[in-house]
């Protein structure tokens, strides 16, 4: 049918077009008669309806000598082209370009599958591949592909093959790589090297990064865990009375950025000493948070570009990075040894070839110290106080909970205190389950890895990406995981995590990668705080002061939802770091008490 109506029999273009065929010779690269084309491009023109403009993508096949059929209709196709208008020519082009451009690259996918290799995401354009849709809601993207796919699978990342393993075993496979496989410093450098500084973390070999960890360890001891208590309380209650969006007896507040602050001082507080801590004010935790935005996925490439979230993260880091320096100078020259924080043991450690820690090196250890924390305490402590807006009976559950374990009077908190609040601590646990505030965790594959059980083999030009997070909200391990239920985490709820333990002792197994003994386990659906020579050294401060804050917030103010719903905002993934999306207002009433 469709060649009748292609060659009007009725018309006598088409039959000196039909006797022409018996003309044609035998080999392709023989001229035929002009005629023939023109009459080709007649009756597409007239028959189909179709803009001789579309017949610029036969232009870019390759020209031939004597190409026969090729060579004639591109002549016409030519002139064609030559006529249109410049911007028609341009769009055209484009078009063009783009057309030739998703047709090979399906054509590819299609028919040239490599059976060796996990399976690769469908997508339109080469270079993009997937990373609109991923970077929308990863999570949601990689439960789709899982359905699709499996837990292995690979797609396109601004033009770099990623390759995800989900579920325990790929949380197991990639945060347990070996250092021979797979390597982090490759891929977080560009990101992490104009946040915290030159010389640290990633813009140094892992054993130089290992040492400097174990240096920092020493701020993070059971006794100084027991000092940071007091220190942290007295933070958030004076935060409290000096700040404007908590004046009077009840308001409604942007917790997000009141949380950002709070984290900021605690931490800075704690970690670094008071000198450090004066330091700081508002303005300093802003400051923090630009550096917290260098953390956008978009760095990945173009870390370098004069883009303005990049021009407020360097300014960010030089101001900080000063700070830092002058109180080093000031006491270098001063020889005061009264402060024993942890900046004054840095400036007296040695890394293990004899060389004294630079002081610029000492700035950036402090910054990104605080920096490690600050974009996941103070997103967690968000969710949490979101949360409980959304739940005031959890709200009123905790603080019923202080005064039945610690005494109708409230005394001040310890870190012993700590402890007898189960229903505080899972507040925090819940809230990392469902709000993980990493959600990729990713490596750079430096030699072929075959993926147990499989005939795949992962080539080293790909990157690994690990997401614990979606093993955390897996219907296997936790009953309704959509569910923001604290209470699953009491031994006999009915929605209690079916976690099987002890089958290979992986909570008891320890491994020292060269900064202290760790857990090695990662074949677990609950990595928070992530696993293997990478995981954070900053867990048990992070449990310490978020659950100091939650007790002293819980002791001083009833929240609930501006609306009065028990709806939360959705998910910020505009940076690495999973953070609710802002506004994110809610109603605080302080307790008589208080």
């Amino acid at each position: 049918m469709r060649y009748h109506r292609f060659f009007d029999l009725n018309s006598p273009t088409s039959l000196d077009t039909l006797s022409f065929h018996k003309k044609i010779p035998s080999s392709p690269f023989q001229r035929p008669g002009p005629r023939y084309l023109d009459l080709l491009v007649y009756q597409w023109q007239s028959t189909w309806k179709l803009d001789s403009s579309l017949f610029f993508l036969l232009l870019l096949i390759p020209p031939l000598p004597r190409m026969g059929l090729i060579q004639e209709l591109g002549a016409p196709l030519r002139q064609a082209f030559a006529q249109l208008p410049l911007g028609s020519q341009i769009a055209v082009s484009v078009a063009g370009f783009l057309f030739v451009t998703v047709f090979l690259n399906v054509m590819k996918q299609v028919l040239f599958k490599n059976p060796n290799e996990p399976p690769v995401v469908f997508h339109w354009f080469p270079f993009l591949g997937s990373t609109i849709t991923y970077g929308i809601d990863p999570p949601r993207f990689f439960k789709d592909c899982r359905k699709k796919y499996g837990d292995c699978f690979t797609f396109i990342l601004l033009g770099k093959k990623t390759t995800v393993y989900l579920g325990t075993q790929g949380n197991d496979f990639i945060l347990n790589g070996k250092l021979r496989d797979v390597c982090a410093e490759d891929i977080y450098t560009v990101l992490t090297t104009p946040v915290f500084g030159k010389d640290v973390v990633y813009d140094c070999p892992n054993s130089k990064l290992m040492e400097q960890k174990k240096f920092v360890k020493v701020a993070l001891t059971t006794e100084a865990f027991r000092s940071y208590v007091p220190i942290i309380v007295d933070e958030v209650t004076n935060y409290f009375k000096r700040c404007p969006d908590f004046k009077g007896q009840s308001g409604i507040t942007n917790i997000p950025r009141n949380l950002a602050q709070i984290t900021i001082f605690t931490a800075s507080h704690c970690l670094q000493g008071k000198e450090v801590r004066d330091q700081f004010d508002e303005s300093l935790a802003d400051l923090y948070h630009d550096l917290d935005m260098g953390f956008t996925p978009i760095n990945f490439i173009l870390h370098w570009a004069p883009l303005p979230w990049n021009k407020r993260r360097d300014h960010a880091q030089q101001t900080v990075a000063k700070i830092y320096m002058d109180i080093i100078k000031r006491r270098r020259e001063s020889g005061e040894t009264g402060a024993q924080d942890i900046m004054w043991h840095l400036m007296n450690s040695k890394y293990k070839d004899g060389r004294p820690i630079p002081d610029h090196e000492i700035a950036h250890m402090l910054i990104a110290l605080l920096m490690a924390g600050q974009h996941s305490s103070s997103s967690t402590g968000a969710w949490i106080m979101l949360r409980l807006a959304s739940r005031p009976d959890i709200m009123e559950e905790l603080y019923q909970e202080q005064i039945r374990n610690l005494g109708p009077d409230l005394p001040p908190l310890t870190y012993e205190d700590l402890a007898k609040l189960p229903l505080n601590q899972a507040i925090i646990k819940e809230t990392l389950r469902l709000h993980a505030p990493i959600h990729s965790i990713m490596r750079a594959v430096k030699q072929p890895m075959p993926v147990p059980g499989t005939k795949w083999v992962i080539p080293n030009d790909h990157v690994l990406l690990a997401a614990p997070g979606v093993s955390a909200s897996d219907p296997e391990y936790f009953p309704e995981p959509d569910l923001w239920e604290p209470r699953r985490w009491d031994k006999d709820h009915p929605l209690a995590p079916t976690i099987v333990r002890n089958q290979t002792d992986e909570e008891e197994e320890k491994i020292d990668y060269g900064y202290g003994l760790v857990s090695k386990g990662a074949h677990s659906p609950y990595l928070p705080f992530g696993a293997g020579r990478h995981r954070c050294i900053g867990e048990q401060f992070a449990n310490v002061q978020l659950q100091t804050i939650v007790a002293t917030v819980v002791r001083m103010f009833k929240f609930r939802n501006v609306d009065g719903s028990n709806n939360v905002v959705g998910t910020d993934y505009s940076s690495l770091f999973s953070r609710p999306l802002e506004p994110a207002n809610i109603y605080w009433e302080r307790r008589e008490k208080a």
